[in-house]
């Protein structure tokens, strides 16, 4: 006798299945995805008194959804982007079971067109040049820690790279032994992108590989940027350095340096460059 239900086992493909082979989506989206399915899964056992070993697909209604949603807005006091982002997941599950489970096709199109919560547009901090200078004039270049971060910042701004794309880096992802100089960034859905590099970022990542004997042909599938402990850099790892300095710049010059400066801060900037926004 199988106690697996019908809800658990179309999950578990929609996960190692559709996920993973099928939309190739990316490891930080399968890890947004499993929070979405797990505080329902705590939604439907505490508010509705299914627990998960009788949670069923017929469970999964559009007034369930709703309430769910409402619930993590009024109970869990998450932000109606969050509560878009646990929608979108949701989504993605029943454009899925609309294909596995066809004799349920007006439950999932019901849920399907719930609409996303609209939020108030948060105002976008851009760095000019000036600022980008200034940031990039902050890491302590005497010390090792100063030029990996010098490293890694000024690699975000020629190349408009994604904190992940930075922390996968590998050796040799770079190409930098002779003209055109590029770099290898794998985007969102594990997607390849050639991007090439300006001659002065080449100088100081060339410069860095050479202090850390990264040119060893043996060492190309090792990550470009790494710790104390020759680990690779995590997400959070590299989004810290960012908003130290950041916290270093503003000090300096508070009025070159806005609120709330990410890496995607960087990326807008080299984009509305390259469109020539910035003379």
């Amino acid at each position: 006798m199988t106690t697996t239900t019908d809800f658990a086992k179309h999950l578990s493909r929609f996960f190692s299945d559709y996920l993973t082979h099928q939309r190739n989506v990316s490891a930080n989206t399968i890890s947004s995805y499993r929070d979405t399915f797990v505080q329902y899964i705590d939604y439907m056992k505490n508010e509705r008194g299914i627990s998960v070993d009788r949670l069923l697909l017929k469970h999964l209604t559009r007034e369930n959804v709703l309430g769910f949603l409402a619930w993590l807005i009024d109970v869990k006091n998450v932000s109606p982007t969050t509560r878009n982002y646990r929608l979108a997941a949701i989504h993605s599950f029943c454009s899925y079971l609309q294909y596995a489970v066809i004799s349920m096709m007006d439950q999932w199109q019901n849920i399907l067109v719930i609409k996303a919560m609209k939020s108030d547009a948060r105002k976008l901090n851009y760095l000019s040049v000036e600022g980008v200078k200034l940031l990039l004039a902050q890491p302590d270049t005497s010390t090792w820690n100063g030029r990996r971060h010098l490293a890694i910042l000024s690699l975000m701004y020629d190349t408009a790279a994604r904190v992940q794309e930075i922390a996968d880096l590998t050796v040799d992802s770079v190409r930098i032994n002779h003209e055109p100089y590029t770099i290898c960034l794998y985007g969102k859905g594990r997607k390849a992108r050639i991007v090439p590099l300006v001659k002065e970022q080449v100088a100081i990542l060339r410069s860095y590989m050479e202090e850390n004997e990264l040119n060893n042909s043996n060492l190309a599938a090792s990550p470009l940027f790494f710790n104390n402990r020759h680990e690779k850099l995590t997400r959070k790892g590299i989004s810290y350095i960012l908003k130290a300095y950041v916290g270093m710049a503003r000090k300096e010059s508070p009025e070159l340096i806005p609120e709330n400066i990410s890496c995607h801060s960087i990326r807008q900037y080299v984009e509305r460059y390259n469109m020539g926004s910035e003379e």
